[in-house]
């Protein structure tokens, strides 16, 4: 079925938090200046969404998978097969993908889970440097984006605990170590890693210049390959997504979009949001929909700096939203959806489950009557979950005002 309208998701990753006290006892959100959303919001409809499914953890693999209108209770596997599809990596029955961070350790602590956010050409370099000493026939790393990388193990037993490390930031890991089947090859890779990186070139730059170290490899996330059915196949839909994380992109070809890859998007604050943006507009003149996907609130919100979770609304706002609302200007029939995937609250570092605010406007969205975007704006309004909003979102079931 051909498609005529266009379609824009735009996701501020962890961009939805709590109220707090430095901030009058507002959120971030309430608190930044965002008159781009808040027009989308006046312009449509304003609702509440559940990304998480009961019982799942609240992590953007899961909340992502459910926001592009895939039930996580039923298709997800694990964060580590999704990277891998981004990656191009391609598993065997048999092979487990774990995420692989860079972190840095240090006197019992999670000092950081990103190594300082370091450079991707710097962590590939380590990845490689760690690639003949941990590679074998069972065991494969593979580089990823900044501190994000891959790990493949064949024949590995179901059954680990393997802890985010950004749930723990700033805290003691040990007790947070991997535990339960497999932990002792997980502890072994760990034990044989730390004195590479400790020798590297890279790291040793990187504390002369007052940077965190990439002490420590941490593995988690891990699962078997998974599979899932086209939004072609589902919906006609021919897209892209534009992400500056493995995790979103192997999302995106897991679903059968093209990956549109931005140079000089990093995953945080000052990103290349222009070429995001010209990526959207180049995907929207060729096809029906566009997943466009921003992480930095997200990272921002990990490292617990209100200041700088705000920048990073701020900048999405400005950068992505504004300048999709004025495609829509240029387009017409394209509707526009904005959410967060899931909280990540300053006050916790770490991802929260709670229900997030979504603004929709477009092409058979009728106003709601409401003129701003945030927690408070919809908190009155009926919880549905992520699964059901994207399947509205895309057939243009919005009830009238």
């Amino acid at each position: 079925m051909k498609m005529v309208m266009k379609y824009a998701f735009l996701v501020g990753d962890g961009m939805s938090d709590y109220p707090l006290a430095e901030l009058g006892g507002k959120t971030p959100l309430e608190y930044a200046r965002i008159p781009n959303m808040d027009r989308l919001a006046a312009r449509g409809r304003l609702g509440r969404i559940l990304t998480i499914p009961e019982g799942m953890a609240p992590g953007s693999d899961v909340a992502n998978l459910a926001l592009l209108g895939y039930d996580p209770s039923v298709s997800y596997s694990g964060r580590g097969p999704i990277e891998a599809a981004s990656l191009g990596v391609k598993l065997d029955e048999d092979d487990t993908a774990f995420r692989c961070n860079l972190v840095t350790l240090r006197d019992g602590r999670m000092v950081d889970y990103s190594s300082g956010h370091i450079t991707t050409e710097e962590s590939r370099r380590l990845i490689l440097e760690l690639q003949p000493i941990l590679n074998s026939e069972r065991i494969r790393f593979f580089p990823g984006i900044s501190y994000r990388h891959l790990t493949v193990i064949k024949d590995f037993p179901k059954g680990l605990a393997a802890t985010p490390p950004h749930d723990i930031s700033g805290r003691p890991f040990e007790s947070h170590l991997p535990q339960g089947p497999g932990s002792d090859l997980i502890l072994s890779l760990m034990a044989r890693a730390r004195p590479v990186l400790a020798s590297s070139e890279v790291n040793r730059l990187r504390v002369a210049a007052g940077l965190s170290p990439a002490s420590d490899i941490w593995l988690w996330g891990q699962g078997r390959a998974m599979k899932l059915r086209t939004l072609e196949a589902r919906f006609g839909l021919r897209g892209s997504v534009i992400s500056a994380v493995d995790l979103i992109n192997g999302l995106g070809v897991l679903a059968g979009l093209r990956v549109r890859r931005v140079a000089g998007a990093t995953g945080y604050l000052g990103t290349n949001y222009a070429g995001k943006v010209a990526a959207a507009r180049a995907a929207l003149a060729e096809e029906d929909f566009v997943y466009l996907h921003v992480e930095a609130p997200d990272e921002t919100g990990h490292e617990g700096v209100a200041a700088k979770k705000i920048q990073a609304i701020e900048e999405f706002d400005r950068n992505i939203v504004g300048e999709i609302l004025k495609l829509a200007d240029e387009i017409g029939e394209l509707r526009i959806i904005v959410a967060p995937d899931h909280a990540t609250p300053l006050s916790t570092m770490t991802h929260a489950a709670d229900p997030v605010p979504y603004a929709v406007c477009g092409p058979s969205v009728e106003p709601g009557g409401i003129f701003r975007y945030s927690e408070a704006a919809a908190a009155n309004e009926p919880l549905e979950s992520a699964v059901s909003l994207f399947e509205r979102f895309i057939l243009g079931t919005w009830p009238s005002s």
